[in-house]
């Protein structure tokens, strides 16, 4: 295929049986990739002669996609995070499927705009958003919307509750007169409900971050004091995100608790459930987060416990009609008609702040099409087993002890003795560095202590007995 061929006089290939022949030969390689990962390292920092090729001028002038294919197989395959591996055990992030690869490159060709208009993908979004309220326990009248992930999903949240409190006029009027509000969540909360009250214009001040207890949870002494006291001095409380999964230790608040709280002082009851939330899958774990179904809105991630390619976050709201007074506008280029493409009443942008949006929803319906909730669900458990099989082993260690409760799927752990803090750092960078297992550090009482979450479906018993053996390993050095 010539430059010329590949010109901006025409974007198709000139030659289909070439391009095809590329396209299979390119998907065969990553299905080759994928059936092999236990050869290779977790992760490979990228050599300087990978990072040269990111330096190259802007390309004006086209090239063949065959070379293009070459470079990628090259210097960029290779140097990728790493959350596929099965020894990747340091972050919340999914591991993906082969499904959900050949449905993104689907999603790709349709190139299907998910903002709106009458079209079978905005369909397929609202199956997503009725499954998921089946799941939760959510009624009809609920309504939900892909985003890029819970953080974003959060801030939307957020502003949902911002909006019942102080009213749809705060669209147009902003944030002028009236009490201050103020929201809380646990101090083991994910940084991003800081952030979301920072874009909200609330200010971070505003959220009151309530202690939790050994077990990682929030108190509700402490809750209830602090609502009481924000109330005497006359703020507004409005907002209580619950968190199913702590970030640090995969902790889950009381949300039952939380729940009859909100009900008793008028507050909006958010769920940042990254991950956890997708527990409900499962009947063995689903009890973890009773009371989840009384939440107002629900934050999570396929592309977590689901293992949807990224990215694939989701916010469900109780009450649609209050999710969509909350973003839609009248816009004349979005006017809607009663038949023919831009029909339809409620479009995705009428729900979030999003107009040009891709197909996320494919991916995801492919995946819970053919895994189903159970199956999925049989994978959710497995890692849990794998926390409490590595926890179980540590606690026979002579060098090495628990840091933190392990209720779920993550086990925070540390040398023992003195300068725990710096020999765990070494720990884990000597890991990375060997490409044999892929762990990652967090702060618990000031002190950094090794992290393993277990999130990959590929994750084996035979994978946390290897670990353990480059654990000692690399301590030993």
């Amino acid at each position: 295929m010539t430059d010329r061929e590949m010109s901006l006089d025409d974007l198709d290939p000139k030659d289909w049986v070439e391009f095809r022949a590329l396209a299979h030969g390119a998907l065969d390689n990553m299905i080759d990739h994928l059936a092999t990962l236990r050869s290779r390292p977790v992760w490979r920092q990228p050599s300087d002669e990978a990072r040269r090729q990111f330096r190259a001028e802007f390309p004006k002038i086209g090239r063949p996609l065959a070379e293009s294919l070459e470079l990628f197989e090259q210097f960029i395959k290779p140097y990728a995070t790493g959350n596929a591996h099965p020894a990747f055990m340091g972050w919340v992030h999914g591991a993906g499927t082969p499904v959900g690869m050949v449905a993104e490159m689907l999603a790709a060709g349709l190139n299907a705009n998910c903002g709106g208009r009458d079209h079978i993908g905005i369909d397929v979004e609202r199956q997503i958003a009725r499954w998921m309220s089946e799941a939760f326990a959510f009624p009809e009248a609920a309504a939900g919307l892909f985003v890029t992930g819970t953080s974003m999903a959060n801030f939307l949240g957020l502003l949902v509750a911002r909006n019942r409190s102080r009213g749809d006029d705060v669209r147009q009027t902003g944030l002028v007169g009236g009490p201050q509000l103020v929201a809380y969540a646990s101090d083991a909360a994910h940084g991003c409900v800081s952030q979301a009250m920072q874009l909200a214009g609330l200010g971070s001040d505003a959220l009151r971050l309530i202690p939790c207890n050994d077990e990682g949870a929030m108190r509700l002494d402490s809750l209830k004091t602090q609502v009481q006291c924000d109330r005497e001095m006359g703020f507004l409380p409005f907002l209580l995100v619950g968190t199913a999964g702590s970030v640090d230790i995969g902790a889950i608040d009381p949300l039952n608790d939380l729940a009859d709280v909100c009900v008793a002082e008028n507050l909006w009851f958010h769920v940042d459930g990254a991950f956890g939330a997708l527990l409900a899958f499962s009947s063995e774990l689903r009890s973890r987060i009773q009371g989840i179904e009384r939440a107002d809105s629900i934050a999570f991630d396929f592309h977590k416990w689901a293992h949807v390619p990224y990215d694939a976050g989701f916010l469900l709201v109780r009450d649609g009609a209050a999710l969509r007074r909350t973003f839609a506008s009248e816009n004349r280029y979005l006017a809607r008609a009663q038949t023919g493409l831009a029909a339809g009443e409620t479009w995705p942008c009428d729900l979030g702040p999003d107009l040009s949006r891709g197909f996320r929803a494919l991916k995801t319906w492919f995946t819970l099409r053919t895994f189903g909730a159970d199956g999925l669900a049989r994978a959710i458990e497995r890692n849990c087993e794998l926390a409490r099989h590595l926890a179980a082993r540590i606690r026979q260690s002579a060098e090495f002890e628990l840091r933190a409760p392990v209720g779920l799927n993550i086990v925070c752990f540390s040398v023992r003795g003195s300068n725990a803090d710096a020999r765990n750092r070494a720990i884990v960078e000597g890991l990375h560095a060997s490409g044999r297992a892929a762990p990652s550090i967090t702060i618990l009482s000031g002190v950094a202590v090794i992290r393993c979450a277990f999130v990959n479906h590929r994750t084996t018993i035979a994978d946390v007995e290897q670990f353990l053996l480059n654990l000692e390993a690399i301590a030993a050095d």
